[in-house]
């Protein structure tokens, strides 16, 4: 990171002498850093790689067994494995992540995102073994820790807060009332109560939450503020006294209270109202004697008033959008502040707009239900940087923790990328995202990707109009199950058929060169069944190619002009459109200007159907029972929840499909159980004014197949 000659600082212009920084060309009077353990994975883990490369700083992975073909493992200089695979065993474990330090010869440790980022006793044990803590100080994490402690000191430092409300005296009119985990984050410990009568029960399953995910009970109740905006600012402070609020970004869109879509600028934000916000920002930071890089998180209001919500003590996921719009490396800075150097007076001004959308292994169509398994492909078009920060003019910006062929667990967040756009104006940053994400490949696993599209190019969207209920106000128009197009996936299918054919011609040893379907003398056509995984729809494609041509009578209008095993392409009443078509076993994805779609070959001669007892219920994920509901023989009602699994970071209750008595239950609690395992077995019975339901019988089950309406996501634990 030093730099022993004398430089011009490509930002401020600035010459420094000896020991200079090429960011901030100011001198340093502290511990130069040369070599950075990240305590973290996936993304940020080779974010922080990326910025230490470039400064010729040595890096050292720390990695899990269920990460150790991870890339980020791959990238370091060096790497320790953590025995185990759940965070707990690993990347949880302080006293691991010192000793990994150690052994590896780093100096200073850079937390990331979630897991022990804002642990202030982790900062201290990095400090006491002798090593640079990349972060804020102890006593500063240790402030913001608490969240009822956080909003009694902004209170006291004149940052407007929500006043908490006594759960013993809340009335109709307090309504709607929002749960939080005092040591929580990223939605876990999180209920919103809209009835008196359901506020004992939330209050105690945010508490069983809150210690299962945090190790604290505490839990504290405050208005919920239906439409708020979520708009956060971007703070960076050395310790010698100056703090930048280096923009807001505008975090509204969200599920599970979980974001999603983030921008630099907040659209649509008085100036008056901005000032007030990067004001209050900086009065926070210096309420506790902040250094480093943290966000200051607040809900603004219709009327433009706000309300301080937390602090994050680190790195955001969404920091690139600051850094395409001011052109700085958050990255870089941070170390710059743990090596204590000085930041000039004043930031860089904003340039332009920078939208970032989360791209998720999950189903936004079945209640976001998350995605395991292998990632085949992920490939965005245009993208002209990777990782890297720098200048606003990088386009689209590509930051994924995985590669082609990573597999996708269920031990941490379903987050594979983020990808991000700038532009000169909000409305091009927009039409840029949209396009880069509609034109990607991603194969293998159900993600959101069409509902990030949809929603970039939503009117309201556009027109700036996004709250924290923007998703649950149009859900039907963004999810990717809404709009599929039939004669979309027919096409496909047709063409994933037609690619499928010319793949067993060319690896035919004989007669390679004739032309699929040829026959002498006609006879039935040829004919592929496919299963449509976005809507479940069955394609039976037949056709033939015959002197004259394509002859399918599903679609009599179109001709085939070029069949090879990777593309087809077809005429459409005079259009024509290329179909990228990949195999993966049973698994085609077809890519293709109509869109994306997925489908599973059907085999000729199928296996027997195995079949389950009616009411079984079966886990729709790999992950381990954390909770039970019920007892057999118990009779429960429907919609009653009788287990709780947790994968992927997030809880799932999987609930009675109907009213009856609880026959079987066939797990415990902290059994690990896979994808399809029956879980329960519930005998369907008549309740008083009830009709008594029929009872369905599932058929064999797959990965990609189980989608139960009874499987409820709760609260994901994530930055």
């Amino acid at each position: 990171m030093t730099d022993t000659t004398d430089t011009t600082d490509t930002t401020t212009g600035t010459t420094a002498g000896t020991a200079t920084d090429t960011t901030a060309g100011t001198t340093r009077a502290g511990r130069v850093i040369t070599s950075v353990l990240v305590a973290n994975r996936g993304e940020i883990a080779r974010r922080v790689f990326r910025t230490c490369r470039e400064l010729g700083v040595r890096t050292v992975a720390v990695y899990s067994d269920a990460d150790a073909s991870a890339p980020h493992v791959h990238e370091a200089d060096a790497a320790v494995r953590l025995p185990g695979a759940a965070p707990a065993d690993t990347y949880l474990r302080g006293e691991a992540l010192v000793r990994a330090a150690r052994a590896a010869g780093a100096d200073a440790v850079h937390p990331g995102y979630g897991f022990l980022s804002e642990n202030a006793g982790f900062a201290r044990a990095v400090l006491d073994a002798g090593l640079v803590w990349i972060g804020p100080p102890p006593e500063a994490i240790a402030a913001m820790g608490s969240k009822t402690e956080a909003k009694s000191l902004m209170a006291a430092a004149g940052v407007p807060v929500l006043g908490p409300v006594d759960p013993a005296s809340a009335t109709e009119a307090d309504l709607p009332l929002l749960v939080k985990a005092a040591a929580g984050g990223g939605g876990r410990g999180m209920r919103v109560v809209r009835r008196l009568d359901d506020l004992p029960g939330e209050l105690a399953a945010a508490e069983a939450e809150a210690v299962s995910a945090f190790g604290d009970a505490e839990v504290f109740l405050e208005p919920y503020l239906e439409t708020a905006r979520h708009v956060e600012v971007q703070i960076l402070a050395d310790a010698h006294g100056t703090v930048w609020a280096l923009g807001e970004r505008d975090c509204s869109l969200q599920r599970r209270h979980q974001k999603v879509v983030e921008e630099s600028p907040a659209p649509g934000l008085p100036e008056a109202v901005r000032t007030r916000l990067h004001d209050a920002a900086v009065a926070a930071a210096r309420a506790i004697g902040y250094t480093g890089a943290g966000t200051a998180e607040f809900l603004v209001a219709d009327d433009g008033r706000f309300h301080f919500l937390e602090m994050n003590t680190r790195l955001q996921v969404e920091h690139p959008v600051t850094e395409c719009v001011t052109g700085l490396d958050l990255v870089r800075l941070q170390l710059l502040a743990a090596e204590g150097g000085r930041l000039p007076e004043a930031p860089p001004a904003p340039r332009g707009w920078a939208i970032e959308a989360r791209l998720y292994a999950e189903d936004p169509a079945r209640e976001w239900q998350p995605q395991t398994g292998t990632l085949h492909c992920l490939d965005v078009p245009g993208v002209t940087a990777r990782f890297q920060p720098g200048t606003a003019d990088s386009g689209v910006r590509l930051d994924a923790g995985v590669e082609d062929g990573s597999t996708v667990g269920v031990h941490y967040d379903p987050m594979l990328a983020k990808v991000i756009a700038w532009a000169p104006s909000r409305e091009a940053a927009a039409r840029r995202l949209a396009d880069a994400l509609a034109r990607s490949r991603v194969h293998g696993l159900t993600t959101n990707r069409d509902l990030l599209v949809r929603v970039l190019r939503h009117p309201r969207f556009l027109a700036g109009l996004v709250d924290t209920a923007f998703l649950t106000r149009h859900h039907a128009d963004v999810t990717a199950n809404g709009s599929v197009d039939k004669e979309t996936e027919s096409l496909s299918a047709l063409a994933a058929a037609l690619a499928d054919a010319a793949a067993n011609r060319a690896a035919a040893p004989v007669l390679s060169g004739l032309p699929g379907g040829w026959r002498n003398v006609a006879s039935q056509p040829q004919t592929k069944r496919y299963t449509a995984l976005a809507t479940g729809t069955e394609h039976e494609v037949a056709y033939r190619l015959t002197r004259e041509g394509l002859r399918c009578d599903a679609h009599p209008g179109v001709r085939l002009l070029e069949a090879a095993p990777g593309r087809v392409v077809l005429e459409d009443c005079g259009v024509r459109r290329a179909f990228d078509v990949a195999r993966y076993g049973a698994l085609t994805h077809v890519d293709s200007p109509l869109g994306a779609i997925a489908l599973t070959a059907r085999p000729r001669f199928p296996d027997p159907v195995v079949r389950t007892a009616p009411g079984s219920l079966l886990a729709p994920m790999p992950g381990t029972v954390v909770r039970l509901g019920a007892a057999p023989g118990d009779t429960v009602e429907a919609g009653a929840p009788l287990v709780w699994l947790e994968a992927m970071k997030m809880e799932h209750r999987v609930t009675a499909p109907a009213h009856g008595v609880l026959a079987e239950l066939r797990v415990s609690e902290g059994q690990q159980v896979d994808v399809g395992t029956v879980l329960a077995v519930v005998t369907p019975g008549a309740a008083p004014g009830h009709a008594a339901p029929g009872a369905a019988t599932p058929t064999h089950v797959t990965p990609t197949h189980v989608t139960p309406d009874h499987v409820t996501p709760t609260h994901e634990e994530s930055p």
